[in-house]
């Protein structure tokens, strides 16, 4: 078992929940960054310098401690797509996305800190076909009045409501509600870590 402090550089509390599930115990520590001050030609490269803008922010915050900074968007026709507006935005959403697969991206950023210090960084984006049902107006009235779809990427979530509107993935299904599992082992592996060095349970 190891003693380093796992971070978490993410208001998000699939993500948080995730880690949890998977044995960790992170602290949440929410960065400040400006997401529409960052930008980058294609959805993945986006993903990638969002999570590592959130991980920088709080790693500089930080003495020793392993930050996980994480950023998920839907690439639907060649656009991408984070949270909705509004309940009108996310519903005009749904209507183009029924019935047909987007790309989930997940950006992922692994900052090593010791002694007040970055000594390194692993990025990895990680991307998952979501294919989409259909949703009645009865039932996409329903979901929207919830106000979940207007919290998270894409309009939708895959633990959530929004689960049964949702037919298959291809791809990660963890990444797709927020974090890569595989990855982060992938990521503390390079660090000479294994992911059951920072289980709590």
């Amino acid at each position: 078992m190891s003693d380093r402090r796992l971070v978490l550089a993410s208001a998000s509390p699939a993500r948080l929940a995730l880690l949890r599930q998977a044995g960790l115990a992170p602290e949440v520590v929410v960065s400040d960054v400006d997401e529409s001050t960052v930008t980058a030609p294609r959805v993945a490269e986006l993903v990638a310098l969002l999570a590592a803008a959130k991980a920088s922010a709080v790693a500089r915050q930080q003495d020793d401690a392993l930050v996980v900074g994480a950023d998920s968007l839907l690439e639907f026709r060649g656009r991408a797509m984070g949270k909705p507006d509004d309940a009108q935005d996310a519903r005009e959403r749904w209507r183009r996305m029924a019935g047909r697969s987007g790309v989930l991206h997940t950006g992922q950023a692994l900052f090593d800190v010791r002694g007040g210090a970055i000594e390194a960084r692993d990025v990895v984006v990680t991307s998952t076909v979501v294919h989409f049902a259909t949703p009645t107006a009865h039932e996409l009235e329903a979901y929207l009045a919830t106000g979940e779809p207007l919290a998270v990427a894409g309009a939708f979530t895959l633990d959530g409501l929004g689960a049964p509107f949702v037919r298959r993935v291809e791809g990660d299904p963890a990444a797709v509600v927020g974090l890569s599992l595989t990855a982060l082992r992938e990521q503390l592996g390079r660090r000479g870590l294994a992911i059951t060095d920072l289980w709590r349970r």
